[in-house]
C-alpha cells in the first residue's frame, strides 16, 4: 500500500480526477514534447461528459496552450476499457507529423495510470493493506493507527501533514471570508459566511452543528471556485475532513500535534479504501468520495476523543456503510449540486458516527474491510449514468 501522501494531495479544485489529474497529465506530456507546434487532446467517457463543468479543458489548456496551439475533442459516449476517465494526448511538428501519442487515465485523487504504469503501484510503503490486519497489530502491540503510519512513512510524514493541515485551515478561513456567486452558470451564492453568522446566534447544540456546516461549506465553495484545497480523499469531498477537524480544534482546543495524528489515522483508512476499491466518482460513484471522506473524518474524530482501535474502526465503518450506493450525478457537471451540501451533511454524520461508536465497546458485526468490498461491488453494479457522467439522477431531473 502506498503513502498517505497520495490521499492528501494539495492543489486547486474543483475535481481531483477531472482537474488535478488532467493538468498533471498535460504537464508530463509537455515535458516530453516541448518542441511540438500543435497538440490535440481527446477526452473520453466521464471526463468528456462533465469536463467543462469540472474545468478539465481549462486545466489542460493552462499547461499546453502557452507552448503551442491546442485543440480539445470531446467523446462522452466512448468509454475506454481501462477506466472511465480516459485521455489521449497527441503532439505534432511543423510538418504536421505526429511526434507522440499517449493514452492515460485519471483514476481518482489526481492519480494517473494506464496499461504500462500506475502511480498507485510505484511506492509501496505499507506491508499491511487491510484494517483487520492493522487493527490486530495495534491491539497486539498496544500502538495506535497513527503510530503504524509513522513506523511505515518515517518521521518526515509529520512535516507533510503539517502542510496539509495548514492548507485545510486556510481553505476554511478563505471560504468563510469570501462571498458572491460560484462560477459555472447555476447562479449559486456562497453560503458559508451566512451559516457561520446564523450559527453563532443559537444555543450550544445547534450552534455546534451550524458551525460544522459553515466550515464544510467554506472549503467546498473554495473548491468549486478553483481555490487551493487538499484532497481528502478527493476534491469533490474535500470539505468533510477540514470541517470536522477545524470544528474540534475550535471547540475542544485540541493541539495541532493531536490533529496531525488524527490526519494520519484518517489517511490510513482512506488508503485502504483506495487500495482495495476506489475513491473515484467515475468508477464507484460518490460513495467512494463523500462516503470515504465521512469514514476518514469519523475515524479521526474517534481517535481525538480517545477511541480504542476497535472504536475508531467502528466509527469509520459507519461513515462508509451509511453512504453505500451514493450516486455521483452532478448538475451541469459542476461540483456544486449536490456536492457542496453533501460535504456538510457528511461532516455532521462523521461526528454522529464518532458519538455512536464511543457509546459502544467497538464490537460490531460488519467490518470496515467488508464494507469496502461491498462498496467496490456496488460501484461496479451502478449504471454509468450515475457515475460522474451527469446523464442521470439529479443531473437529469434538474430544471424539468
Amino acid at each position: 500500500m502506498e503513502s498517505i501522501r497520495q490521499i492528501y494531495r494539495i492543489g486547486h479544485g474543483p475535481s481531483s480526477s477531472h482537474t488535478m489529474g488532467p493538468m498533471r497529465a498535460a504537464q508530463m506530456f509537455l515535458e516530453r514534447n516541448r518542441g511540438a507546434v500543435r497538440f490535440n487532446v481527446t477526452l473520453y467517457g466521464s471526463l468528456a461528459a462533465t469536463g467543462k463543468g469540472h474545468m478539465t479543458d481549462a486545466a489542460i489548456l493552462e499547461v499546453l496552450q502557452p507552448v503551442a496551439k491546442t485543440n480539445i475533442t470531446w467523446e462522452p459516449k466512448i468509454f475506454l476499457p481501462f477506466h472511465p476517465n480516459g485521455m489521449l494526448f497527441e503532439s505534432f511538428n511543423e510538418k504536421d507529423e505526429e511526434l507522440e501519442s499517449w493514452t492515460v487515465y485519471s483514476i481518482g485523487g489526481g492519480i494517473l495510470a494506464n496499461e504500462s504504469f500506475n502511480e498507485l503501484k510505484t511506492a509501496q510503503v505499507y506491508e499491511m493493506s487491510t484494517i483487520k490486519d492493522i487493527q490486530a497489530w495495534c491491539e497486539k502491540t498496544g500502538h495506535s493507527y497513527w503510530e503504524y503510519v509513522e513506523q511505515c512513512e518515517g518521521p518526515e510524514i509529520w512535516d507533510y501533514l503539517a502542510e496539509v493541515w495548514d492548507v485545510m485551515q486556510k481553505a476554511v478561513q478563505n471560504g468563510l471570508e469570501a462571498e458572491g456567486i460560484l462560477p459555472g452558470g447555476l447562479g449559486i451564492r456562497r453560503k458559508a459566511s451566512d451559516y457561520l453568522i446564523r450559527a453563532k446566534g443559537y444555543g450550544s447544540s445547534i450552534k455546534s452543528r451550524g458551525m460544522v456546516y459553515a466550515f464544510a461549506l467554506a472549503v467546498s465553495e473554495e473548491n468549486a471556485c478553483g481555490g487551493k484545497i487538499v484532497t481528502a480523499p478527493t476534491c469533490g469531498s474535500c470539505g468533510v475532513m477540514p470541517a470536522v477537524l477545524y470544528h474540534l480544534k475550535d471547540t475542544r482546543e485540541f493541539r495541532d500535534s493531536r490533529i496531525l495524528r488524527a490526519l494520519a489515522t484518517a489517511g490510513l483508512f482512506g488508503n485502504v479504501v483506495r487500495t482495495n476499491a476506489s475513491v473515484s466518482g467515475a468508477e464507484v460513484g460518490c460513495q467512494g468520495e463523500v462516503g470515504v471522506a465521512c469514514a476518514m473524518a469519523a475515524g479521526a474524530a474517534s481517535q481525538l476523543f480517545g477511541g480504542t482501535p476497535a472504536q475508531i474502526e467502528y466509527a469509520a465503518e459507519m461513515g462508509l456503510e451509511h453512504h453505500l450506493g451514493l450516486t455521483c450525478d452532478p448538475v451541469c457537471g459542476l461540483v456544486q449540486i449536490p456536492c457542496i451540501e453533501r460535504n456538510a451533511f457528511a461532516a455532521a454524520r462523521a461526528l454522529d458516527a464518532n458519538t455512536f461508536s464511543n457509546f459502544s465497546d467497538g464490537k460490531h458485526r460488519v467490518s470496515f474491510d467488508q464494507v469496502v468490498e461491498v462498496m467496490r461491488q456496488t460501484g461496479n453494479d451502478l449504471p454509468s449514468l450515475y457515475k460522474e457522467t451527469s446523464e442521470g439522477g439529479l443531473a437529469k431531473k434538474y430544471g424539468d
